[in-house]
């Protein structure tokens, strides 16, 4: 007897997506009430430069973390100034995976936000100087060193002149040696800096 032969499985039919993907369209849906079409919106959107706005408004509000990250990614994709302005706002956010996602984010553009360093560490608000300092620990550029020193010589709060300390050890070099002796000098009563300096420059003098 023959065998007999299986009827194919019919293929799905192919269906438009129900939402329209255009720029104005995608925009719209990062209010929409379901998540996962909040996200493949965000994702989309990195085809879309002119949405960076909306993205980083849609960041300040969104909740899920997915849809975050998706946003995160699309700002990184697309890069330059106007990317660079909707995320700095996020430094001053109380919500730390805003500000965690925002320097990660920046630090995949390290041309594009060198512009803004000087002005966030000379800002009022010392949290922001503060994480800006954390985003030079991640960022790859030729300027570090200098930022750095440049907190080490004017910063007066403790806190900010740690997190540089910090980052140095890990960065720096023989050229930054005296502006860590200063600073030694300049917080010779904080046993804590007095040991961060002794170390970043034990690390740098073995390198």
């Amino acid at each position: 007897m023959g065998l007999r032969k299986t009827p194919p499985t019919p293929l799905h039919q192919v269906q438009d997506r129900e939402h329209p993907r255009d720029l104005e369209g995608l925009i719209e849906q990062l209010d929409s009430s379901n998540s996962t079409l909040r996200r493949w919106a965000a994702r989309d959107l990195a085809n879309h430069p002119p949405a960076v706005s909306a993205l980083g408004e849609a960041l300040a509000r969104e909740a899920d973390t997915s849809v975050r990250e998706a946003l995160f990614t699309s700002l990184s994709a697309i890069a330059g100034e106007s990317a660079v302005r909707a995320l700095l706002p996020l430094l001053r956010s109380e919500q730390a995976p805003l500000r965690n996602g925002a320097i990660e984010a920046l630090a995949a553009m390290p041309d594009d936000v060198a512009p803004s360093i000087s002005a966030l560490l000379n800002d009022p608000d010392v949290d922001v100087r503060l994480f800006t300092v954390n985003l030079m620990g991640e960022l790859r550029h030729p300027s570090v060193c200098t930022w750095l020193v440049q907190v080490l010589r004017a910063e007066s709060q403790i806190n900010v002149v740690a997190a540089a300390i910090e980052v140095l050890t890990e960065v720096g070099g023989s050229a930054e040696r005296p502006a860590l002796l200063e600073v030694r000098s300049r917080f010779e009563d904080d046993p804590f800096l007095v040991f961060a300096v002794d170390l970043a420059l034990s690390r740098i003098e073995a390198t």
